[in-house]
């Protein structure tokens, strides 16, 4: 069983970190967009203009339900700008910006010096569950990836950050 779970999840992280380097540029304004263009992005196959890392004050969310489940990318710049890939898992892309307050307290929450400890290489992070809600967070510090399992435990700030970006943005992953 652990065997299985060990060949389930190297496609996983390879398809969260493929998703989670095809960001998009951002806009300011809210707008929809399809995203029948992006279908490669979709396959896991980044774009010529993909970022390869994550800046001080930005981070990408990416999380899947299973391995098979839609890939929703959330990337949010700095300033609070952020693009959503496939929102909801229906195709459709959203931009936007967080509020004023909504961006101070995710840079705190990034800039907060702790945040390194919860990255995935500093807890040695290993998935629990299959078909669980997978999300992981892109940041300067590291990848931090969390499941929705019973019994599973979060880590503190990035539990804050994946919370702030999932109630400040429209959509929500539909499993």
């Amino acid at each position: 069983m652990v065997r299985s779970r060990s060949r389930l999840l190297v496609p996983l992280l390879g398809a969260v970190l493929a998703a989670a380097l095809t960001g998009c540029s951002l806009g300011h304004a809210a707008t929809t967009e399809d995203t029948s263009a992006a279908s490669d992005a979709a396959a896991g196959l980044p774009g010529p203009d993909a970022p390869t890392t994550v800046g001080d004050g930005q981070v990408t969310l990416v999380q899947q339900v299973g391995g098979n489940g839609p890939l929703r990318t959330l990337r949010v710049e700095r300033d609070g700008a952020w693009k959503c890939f496939d929102c909801a898992g229906d195709g459709v892309n959203s931009t936007g910006a967080l509020d004023a307050e909504q961006v101070s307290r995710l840079q705190q929450l990034l800039a907060d010096p702790a945040l390194a400890g919860e990255t995935d290489a500093a807890r040695r992070y290993r998935a629990t569950c299959i078909d669980a809600l997978t999300s992981s967070l892109l940041t300067a510090a590291g990848p931090i990836t969390s499941q929705d399992c019973p019994g599973a435990a979060r880590p503190a700030i990035a539990g804050e950050i994946l919370l702030l970006l999932t109630q400040a943005t429209p959509a929500e992953l539909k499993g």
